[in-house]
């Protein structure tokens, strides 16, 4: 084991929040270790939100060159396959230029705590003991394995799926989710017989029916068949694919496909060899750490940040956080407000959603008004053949000031971060509508949207003034 090494703060995983919290500590003048014990960059860059939108990408590339040319789908995407790497290696150089040009010392291995301010780091032929001041834990999250349904051979979790080197001629999805309509849509559009399984009432659940139901009208136009109310038992594989076995209104059904994909939820990691039991660091029934304000968890110099807190799992969510703790570590001000997280799908169309929803606000009896606009009156739309879907403005009609939005259409993903901002900074819906938009652009609508839902609170204004 090599000599003891004393540093300020120590990050544990390298993903979003652990890149970030480690440059950000570096910056602030802390001595900063990041340690990974996979590649650098984590899941996010490496297996995850960059691999899965690089194919996602070139899948409707795909289709539009095989609207002309009547594109080989095999060649494609063994074509899609070498431009998703090359898009992956160029981040993960990105995140090691960024750590290394702050000042940050990488250690690849796995880290396990032997106290509260000890770690020791196993590396494939070394051994590396650490002596910290603060620890930030971003160790991530991992696929869930359904006991029925163990990943291995034909059952793949979204790792494997998007690994494949060979196109897949049939794929059933279980599980309805962001994960499952994304990767279950890009094979599709490849020209892979899909079927996807939901055990609720929709595909996308959280999300409002008005909302999903475009994304749903395209998945069909795509060829995906969707079972919803659905429950696998069991797969049964052999040299050429599986059979699923599935209930259904409390009946047994088969289905047969190449493979199968499982999509049900990602699992903190907060198991295993980071052994938090050592330090007295308890976490919930879900394995997530409970923490502050800060991100500080039970232990005041450790925090925790990302999959493994309370909160969606979203790489940028990590990443806001990652600022928050290594500020905090710093004696800086400094506190999360979450209010403001954008949620996105990139289905086709795309769907964005931040803040309060409309049945949100009417689950909690919180007065809402809704503006709207679709983006079938939209030139910038109708010119791109993207006019499905609309902009949805929540506003609280006493002030007209914002507290939500959803979009459903294309270019949702980027459009979002106006309502976002509109959020964040408290703007009303008239500082939206009167916000000059470059024209002809799908950001329009959202000046539109915010502009009748202005009218409803002017209209509750002078109702209440008479």
């Amino acid at each position: 084991m090599s000599q003891l090494k004393r540093i300020d703060t120590l990050v544990i995983g390298s993903g979003p929040g652990g890149y970030a919290a480690a440059v950000r500590s570096a910056q602030l003048g802390m001595k900063t270790i990041v340690v990974e014990r996979g590649q650098i960059g984590g899941v996010c860059t490496n297996v995850g939100c960059i691999p899965s939108k690089s194919l996602i990408a070139e899948a409707h590339r795909y289709n539009l060159h095989r609207q002309w040319n009547h594109a080989v789908a095999s060649a494609s995407f063994e074509e899609a396959q070498a431009f998703k790497q090359a898009v992956v290696n160029k981040q993960a150089g990105g995140v090691h230029y960024l750590l290394r040009s702050a000042g940050v010392t990488i250690l690849e291995g796995e880290a396990s705590l032997i106290d509260q301010h000890t770690v020791v780091v196993k590396g494939s032929e070394t051994e590396q003991l650490i002596s910290f001041k603060y620890a930030i834990l971003a160790t991530g999250s991992r696929p869930i394995e359904l006991q029925a349904l163990p990943f291995g051979d034909r059952i793949l979790s979204s790792t494997e799926a998007l690994s494949l080197s060979q196109l897949p001629t049939s794929l059933v999805v279980i599980g309805g989710g962001y994960i499952g309509v994304e990767l279950g849509q890009m094979f599709a559009k490849f020209g892979t017989k899909v079927t996807i399984f939901e055990g609720g009432e929709q595909v996308l659940p959280g999300f409002e029916a008005d909302l999903t139901a475009p994304v749903v009208r395209q998945l069909n136009a795509d060829g995906v068949t969707i079972i919803t109310g659905a429950k696998a038992v069991k797969a049964e594989q052999d040299m050429d694919g599986l059979t699923l076995h599935y209930l259904k209104n409390d009946e047994q059904h088969l289905v047969r496909a190449e493979y199968a994909l499982v999509t049900v939820g990602r699992k903190p990691n907060t198991d295993g060899s980071l052994r938090l039991d050592r330090i007295g660091l308890p976490t919930t029934s879900r394995g997530l750490i409970e923490t502050d304000e800060q991100c500080r968890t039970a232990i005041p110099h450790i925090f925790a940040i990302g999959d493994i807190s309370n909160g969606p799992a979203l790489a940028h969510k990590a990443s806001y956080e990652a600022k928050v703790a290594a500020e905090a570590i710093a004696g800086e001000p400094s506190a999360v407000e979450y209010k403001a997280i954008p949620l996105v799908v990139f289905s086709e169309p795309e769907l964005a959603s931040v803040g309060l929803t409309e049945t949100e606000c009417k689950a909690r009896a919180i007065p809402a008004v809704i503006g709207k606009s679709s983006f079938t009156i939209n030139g910038r739309a109708l010119a791109l053949k993207a006019a499905e879907g609309f902009v949805k403005v929540v506003a609280d009609p006493a002030s007209g000031i914002v507290i939500g939005g959803q979009i459903v259409g294309a270019e949702a993903s980027t459009l979002i971060s106006e309502l976002a901002l509109a959020i964040e900074m408290g703007a009303a819906v008239e500082d939206l509508a009167m916000t000059i938009h470059p024209h002809p652009t799908m950001g329009e609508v959202i000046m539109e949207a915010a502009g009748n839902a202005a009218k409803k609170h002017d209209e509750i204004n002078k109702m209440q003034a008479i």
